[in-house]
């Protein structure tokens, strides 16, 4: 561990999701307040209490993989191998012998690959156990979107996934860098990854009354802090990073979004999906990523928050805020970008990684949209309804997921 003081910094990134498939046009609509909730179109969804989704929109993956290569792979796998590849493009990287081993990949899912399981039984039952693909196995597995981008691009360093809930993406860029930090790898791709816009997860999700049931206009039915939300929007899409030790990225001379400079990870040890109603282990994360960037709260100019929209996530949160950042709570801007893309689950905190990385590049604060009324237990400053211009050096993002993981990074311009 003797280099843990090594520097870690973003040199690359890609996303599908419910916006966009690139980040330029993700993030032109997150800063034009635009919606990417839609009506399920995935399947049949006529008898669910919810029937709308964010969906990732016009990806072709016969076109993009040819059909032999795409029937093997989960949709979740396609989105990350999509995703990484756009992300090591961003980075003007070639993968070459005299870099590959040292280039690794952490891309965890928060549901794993429930798509082939599904189709998998349902073959199983209805025409017996000979129809059941020779391909199910690896392609359902949780680490195959890791192993996939590795055998696809040809990335021979560390290689495994994270499955922190809706921490995942936050976890899996936060060890990443441990792993740069302490001379593993000069470079790690790092995200996740969420396809699970199917029956059984959307049912699943009905039955425990966490999705929003506004089917009538789908652009306004993700709404964090606002009094009347009423439940998180699932959502689709991949997000990865390209993390880079600092020295190594200038001797590339690449553009650099920034530096990633503090990580911190927590549990509740509380309840397998209710948080602490004070917040308490997000307020042990958030101190732990402050402990170490050596910042002070105050250093702080934006936080991403998880804010998924449901009731108790959204109050939790702003108790722990106001617990970490005191007085500063009530002047420090905040905003949810789920209120536009939905929750990506283990992808969530990646696309929200990489958004965090725009704002300092822009110096734009992007808003939370359908803000509509003020919830007395959620009394802060969260950017509604229009992005904000200011000067924005160092950011937080959370995530917060099941069973009471936390993961919280910052990064600084």
């Amino acid at each position: 561990m003797k280099n843990l003081n090594r520097r870690v910094v973003i040199t690359g990134v890609g996303t599908l999701n419910p916006l966009a498939n690139d980040i330029a046009s993700t993030w032109q609509r997150v800063i034009n307040g635009e919606s990417g909730i839609g009506k399920i179109t995935l399947f049949d969804a006529r008898d669910f209490k919810t029937r709308i989704a964010g969906e990732v929109k016009n990806f072709d993956p016969i076109a993009r993989f040819g059909r032999k290569e795409a029937r093997r792979m989960s949709r979740g796998t396609q989105f990350a191998v999509a995703a990484a590849e756009q992300a090591l493009a961003d980075a003007n990287l070639t993968i070459n012998a005299g870099n590959r081993d040292k280039i690794g990949v952490i891309v965890g899912s928060g549901m794993g690959s429930l798509d082939p399981i599904l189709d998998n039984v349902t073959l199983l039952n209805t025409r017996g156990i000979k129809r059941v693909s020779p391909f199910f196995v690896p392609m359902m597995l949780a680490d195959t979107p890791a192993a996939m981008i590795s055998i696809k691009l040809g990335l021979r360093g560390a290689n495994m996934s994270v499955m922190t809930a809706c921490a995942t993406g936050n976890n899996a860029i936060g060890e990443s860098a441990i792993t740069i930090m302490r001379g593993a790898a000069d470079m790690m791709l790092a995200g996740g990854t969420e396809a699970s816009i199917l029956p059984i997860a959307i049912g699943g999700f009905n039955q425990m009354g966490a999705l929003s049931v506004r089917n009538g206009e789908p652009e306004r039915a993700s709404r964090p802090f606002s009094l009347d939300r009423d439940g998180f929007v699932a959502s689709e899409g991949a997000a990865i990073l390209v993390l880079e030790e600092r020295d190594h990225a200038l001797a590339r001379s690449v553009p650099i979004y920034g530096e990633l400079i503090g990580y911190g990870s927590s549990a509740d040890a509380y309840h397998i999906s209710t948080p602490c109603p004070n917040g308490e282990g997000a307020v042990r994360a958030m101190r732990s990523a402050l402990d170490d960037a050596q910042l002070q709260p105050s250093d702080i100019d934006y936080i991403n928050a998880h804010g998924t929209s449901t009731t108790v996530n959204d109050v939790g949160e702003t108790a722990a805020i106001r617990t970490v950042f005191g007085e500063y709570a009530y002047t420090l801007p905040i905003s949810s970008t789920k209120s536009m893309h939905g929750h990506l689950m283990g992808a969530a905190g990646a696309l929200e990684a990489i958004l965090c990385l725009k704002s300092m590049e822009t110096d734009l604060i992007p808003p939370t949209i359908n803000y509509e009324k003020v919830d007395p237990a959620c009394d802060l400053d969260y950017v509604p309804n229009i992005k904000r211009e200011a000067t924005v050096n160092i950011t937080m993002s959370n995530g917060f997921g099941f069973g009471g993981h936390n993961a919280v990074l910052i990064f600084r311009k």
